[in-house]
């Protein structure tokens, strides 16, 4: 297998949020194969500025059905051999892609997702995680099971794992990748790369996760 990345970016209507998660995707030491924007019907102009600041990325307007149905949509046209998910509000470190693909080429080769520590960040102000935040690798599911241990921003996740365990659930108005961690975690091995690559903001009103 090739090592050609697809970036997945759901938004709806964080257009001043997306351009620095854009960049972040943009000034990758790995060259990125792909990126794929679905706006979720935004209001903010959002499709037409990604057009004329960006004509290279593939932007999809869907009407709003929820970050699941965007995610979904994005992962079923991309044609990279990996998917990397980004939330619009959150950005990577530089070297993040070049790392995680490091890892993988360095370790089982039957592994099919790897996430990567992260910085949160709450108005402005960094939060210090607590101990049952704590990321790992391998074995994880019992973990999972009492907490939700893996952000998508964090994840590199090789295409073929959609054929096997589907897709991220449409009925979900929030907490949808609890339930797909839960089902890959219990079907697979995951590698952990333990650098804060990935940057989380909170504190914004339209956070699902309120």
């Amino acid at each position: 297998m090739s090592n050609k990345v697809s970036v997945i970016i759901p938004t709806y209507n964080r257009i001043k949020f997306l351009l620095r998660a854009i960049e972040s995707v943009m000034k990758q030491t790995y060259p990125i194969h792909q990126i794929i924007v679905v706006d979720n019907n935004s209001t903010d102009n959002t499709s037409k500025i990604l057009s004329e600041k960006y004509p290279e990325i593939k932007v999809l307007f869907e009407s709003k059905q929820g970050v699941s149905y965007a995610r979904n949509k994005g992962i079923k046209i991309a044609n990279g051999d990996w998917i990397a998910l980004l939330d619009s509000d959150d950005l990577w470190r530089p070297e993040k892609i070049e790392k995680q693909l490091f890892l993988y080429e360095n370790s089982e080769k039957n592994r099919r997702v790897i996430h990567t520590n992260e910085l949160w960040y709450k108005d402005g102000v960094q939060l210090n995680q607590q101990d049952k935040h704590k990321k790992s690798g391998g074995d994880i599911f019992e973990k999972c099971v009492k907490l939700c241990c893996i952000s998508p921003s964090s994840a590199l996740l090789r295409t073929d794992l959609f054929d096997d365990i589907g897709y991220f659930d449409e009925e979900f108005p929030a907490c949808e990748d609890y339930d797909f961690w839960l089902r890959v975690t219990a079907r697979e091995k995951i590698l952990f790369l333990d650098e804060p690559l990935t940057i989380k903001f909170g504190g914004h009103d339209d956070q699902l996760s309120k």
